[in-house]
């Protein structure tokens, strides 16, 4: 999978690209991320590309012209990339969505700041708006290494184990407890029957588990 994200801070990527799970996937090929500094789009010697906004008030706006003419360029080399905005507005965030995220082979990502870009971005250049909770933070940055991370998990290979992705919200419900070694610590032990080694025994209460979690802290999701 190809990831082109548009930003004025292409550094703040170095985190995720360099370290972690995802950084092990693009050493491996299984995906990559491009960053494109908006500013080199900007047509004026000061490289800016917001204005103040018609009708007044607070804050700045990202203008239409450099944006587009990124996802231009974009496109020049992957003429179907999903461009998605990463945006308070948009749509959340779930498990369902990054599965049919990862089922693409192009997502270009635009990260807004300050008062956000020109509506006319939105009406005529973005395919999705996507949040990743209902606040608000400083610039689409962190919002869209969080859409990379949990997208990624879902691409064949990218995690090495596929029952790892039998996580939280897999099935509408919270993940099982996990224990590992000691057997008990400070006279907490473990559940016998996650000793017992008898498979079927450990299913059953892993699911039980996943069903009682679920009710006790997110009991929305059952409703799914």
């Amino acid at each position: 999978m190809y990831f082109d994200v548009i930003t004025l801070f292409p550094d703040m990527f170095n985190a995720i690209k360099n370290e972690g799970i995802v950084a092990r996937a693009i050493k491996k090929s299984y995906l990559s991320i491009h960053t494109w500094q908006l500013r080199d789009f900007s047509s004026n010697k000061y490289k800016n590309i917001d204005d103040k906004p018609y009708g007044g008030g607070g804050g700045m706006v990202m203008q239409v012209k450099p944006i587009r003419d990124c996802i231009h360029k974009i496109k020049q080399a992957n003429p179907k990339t999903k461009v998605i905005y990463l945006s308070p507005q948009g749509q959340p965030l779930k498990h369902k969505l990054a599965k049919e995220l990862s089922m693409l082979d192009s997502i270009t990502l635009l990260c807004g700041r300050y008062e956000g870009v020109d509506e006319r971005i939105i009406e005529h250049d973005i395919d999705m708006e996507i949040s990743i909770g209902d606040y608000v933070i400083s610039g689409g940055e962190l919002a869209a290494m969080v859409l990379i991370d949990t997208v990624s998990r879902q691409i064949p290979s990218v995690l090495g184990n596929a029952e790892s992705l039998n996580d939280s919200f897999a099935n509408n419900l919270l993940d099982y407890p996990h224990y590992t070694r000691p057997e008990v610590i400070d006279n907490q032990a473990v559940p016998e029957v996650l000793l017992s080694g008898h498979q079927a025994n450990i299913d059953t209460w892993r699911a039980e588990q996943s069903i009682k979690k679920t009710q006790e802290k997110r009991k929305d999701l059952l409703k799914n």
